[in-house]
């Protein structure tokens, strides 16, 4: 989930599925993936927006310093395109900055559960600058549709969009469990051609019912997962591609 952040400090993220953590068959080695996990988990817990160093005070002292954070490392549009190298940078350390536990934990779940998977397929160094990209490009994108904006834009999910979009390209038939609240959470298994394009479409429904003001930067995700998933049709779209492989995915959820 990618979010507006300078007004939207202490507002809670409401989902409306689950995701079940993968069980392989065989450890996978992905060392950018868990590097990536670990790297945005770190700068969280030292930052202002994880509430535990008491440095940065409490009440509206530590709102604050987060206000300060994201507005520091976040993306803000309206700056953005200004002739400054600090703004350009931007759009690179948001992907590290999160806005709350729950904003962190969701993204990292969507990380841990479709990246390692990816990063074999496209190799280390190539996954790497995928993320990189694609999650700059993705930040990027909404600021150019929204670039009279002041809010603080922070969050991996244009990035982890990307990750969906390519996992769906090169694994289409790889069987994903989802729990549907819907159906009393209880957990079902459908190919990823069926589930990701499912989450798409509640990206873009909700895109078209958002503003540029606090809240979730929809347009961020839809733009993330196109180019992943065009990345991967380029790069590997004469390669034969995986599928059937078992792991667990959400369906339903409305942010990463």
């Amino acid at each position: 989930m990618i979010r507006n952040w300078s007004k939207a400090v202490r507002r809670t993220v409401t989902t409306v599925g689950a995701l079940v953590p993968a069980r392989s068959s065989r450890r996978r080695a992905a060392p950018v993936t868990y590097t990536l996990i670990t790297l945005c988990c770190l700068l969280f817990l030292i930052s202002p927006a994880a509430g535990l160093n008491p440095l940065y005070g409490s009440g509206e002292e530590l709102l604050a310093a987060q206000r300060a954070y994201f507005r520091r490392w976040g993306v803000i549009p309206a700056e953005l395109f200004e002739d400054s190298p600090g703004s350009a940078l931007t759009p690179a350390t948001a992907l590290f900055v999160h806005g709350s536990w729950v904003h962190l934990l969701g993204n990292m779940l969507f990380l841990y559960v479709f990246g390692a998977m990816t990063e074999e397929r496209m190799g280390r160094l190539q996954f790497a600058l995928f993320y990189l990209g694609c999650g700059y490009l993705a930040l990027v994108g909404y600021a150019g549709a929204n670039a009279h904006s002041q809010e603080s834009l922070v969050g991996a999910s244009g990035a982890i969009s990307a990750v969906l979009g390519a996992f769906l390209f090169l694994f289409p038939r790889a069987r994903v469990t989802s729990l549907l609240p819907f159906l009393f959470f209880l957990p079902l298994r459908f190919p990823a051609w069926v589930v990701l394009p499912f989450w798409v479409s509640l990206q873009w429904l909700a895109a078209g019912r958002a503003g540029d003001g606090p809240g979730v930067a929809y347009l961020a995700h839809l733009v993330g997962f196109g180019l992943g998933f065009a990345f991967a049709w380029v790069r590997f779209g004469r390669a034969t591609r995986v599928g059937g492989v078992p792991v667990a995915a959400p369906e339903g959820e409305n942010q990463p």
